[in-house]
């Protein structure tokens, strides 16, 4: 951030004025929202059954694979700055497919590879997202000159709204393929997950028609044994230097509590709440809700952010939203029968949805305003500490009650959003003094 004044400039100008003509990138985001729709419908509709279906084998996949996709994420802005932010999200979109096809024929031998791949491909995807989308938002509004950060809100509220849809559309199909809800559907789980192998390679196809950055690839290839050596050299320096900012200290946790708070809903919620209200076929229409509401707040989000004050606004409004939720399981919520044993679980997933499609969109704005010079350390320090949070919860659920879990979310959320608060003070008192 340069200044007080273009941090807080108004999302959309209200002025006319003339820009100089550049290359339009709205076209990049758009193939890159619908790429990530196509393969991620499949892949979260698939994750949210993983618990239900494969019961302790998902668990515990899913536990290797945020362990792996943690790991590899410490390395992840390396891969990216060699390979390219293109070529990296081509690469990623493989070990989403291998992982749905390995749950075919689930068991060890198969769940367990298919997951430490699938945490070196997610890593490098997530890394390569974030740069991509970053770098092309700020190439967009130098061209057409218009305020970076109206830009930056804008295309990440449209990729994360479009990227919520993915648990709309893909639990709307796990929900009209498992009508009856039998877990041991041969058939059913069959048909299901060949329909999402088709959806993700299609959107592996796509993925190949976004343009590189221009001057991004050909600095240091591949196969350049001064560029490689050098780059894992400074790797040691890449993971820790970000962390020696104390902007990022007092941001990871709130880069972890995202991370909490999705694995939540993914291992608990599904599990310990929606399947005893409405059985094992209702978690793809309480997922569907949760997209929905997901997708919309990540747009509002998106067009409503131009700084770090309307970004600490915004994102307050979404932690108390899913404090609510989680006072109401551990204090007030009773299982009942009839409409209101439906819609109960219904309204929380809606009010956790609205919660993560908030954090999505404005942590994503955030690093890009905050950490300009190291756009690809500072994505990777996001899948770091989500990815690890992810894993403490998978790895977990099997053993800690359900109370338990809201008591360790309610703290989470509370640290992460005083952090969080903490950093806007700070950032703040940086631009008074400047003034």
């Amino acid at each position: 951030m340069d200044s007080r004044d273009d941090e807080e400039a108004p999302l959309v100008s209200g002025e006319d004025r003339n820009v100089k003509p550049g290359k339009s990138y709205t076209r990049d985001v758009h193939i890159l929202s619908i790429s990530f729709l196509l393969i991620f419908l499949a892949y979260g509709a698939a994750q949210n059954l993983e618990t239900t279906v494969n019961k302790d084998l998902g668990t515990i996949s899913l536990g290797i694979l945020y362990v792996s996709f943690m790991f590899c994420s410490m390395v992840a802005s390396l891969v990216v700055r060699l390979m390219g932010s293109k070529n990296a999200l081509v690469l990623g979109t493989t070990g989403y497919w291998l992982f749905v096809a390995a749950n075919l024929k689930p068991s060890w031998f198969t769940m367990v590879p298919a997951s430490l791949y699938l945490g070196f491909a997610a890593s490098i995807i997530w890394v390569g997202q974030g740069t991509y989308l970053t770098s092309i938002a700020r190439k967009h509004a130098k061209d057409h000159d218009v305020h970076e950060g109206s830009v930056i809100g804008v295309f990440n509220g449209e990729f994360w709204a479009m990227f919520a849809c993915h648990q709309l559309f893909g639990n709307l199909i796990t929900l009209a393929l498992l009508k009856d809800g039998k877990e041991g559907s041969t058939s059913g789980t069959t048909l299901l997950l060949l329909v999402f192998l088709l959806s993700m390679t299609l959107g592996t196809i796509l993925m190949f028609f976004i343009r590189k950055i221009d001057g991004e690839d050909g600095k240091e290839p591949v196969g350049s044994p001064v560029g490689l050596v050098d780059s894992l050299v400074s790797l040691p320096r890449m993971i820790i230097t970000p962390l020696r900012d104390i902007r990022m200290l007092l941001i990871v946790p709130l880069l972890a509590y995202s991370g909490l708070q999705q694995a939540f809903v993914w291992a608990e919620f599904t599990k310990e709440v929606v399947t005893p209200a409405i059985g094992v076929s209702g978690v793809g229409g309480a997922m569907a809700v949760y997209g929905a509401l997901d997708a919309i707040c990540s747009i509002t989000a998106g067009r409503l952010t131009s700084g770090l004050s309307s970004i600490t606004f915004i994102v307050s409004g979404g932690a108390v939203a899913q404090a609510s939720v989680f006072l109401w399981l551990l204090f007030g919520f009773r299982q009942t029968s009839g409409v209101l044993g439906t819609a109960y679980p219904l309204i929380m997933a809606a009010i956790l949805g609205i919660g993560d499609g908030i954090l999505n969109t404005q942590i994503s704005a955030l690093l890009a305003l905050l950490f300009k010079h190291d756009t690809e350390g500072a994505f990777a320090q996001l899948k770091v500490w989500q990815s690890a949070a992810i894993a403490i919860v998978f790895f977990l659920s099997p053993y800690i009650s359900l109370q338990a879990m809201l008591i360790v979310m309610l703290v989470m959320v509370c640290v992460s959003l005083i952090s969080f608060l903490v950093l806007a003070l700070k950032v703040e008192n940086v631009f008074t003094r400047v003034e």
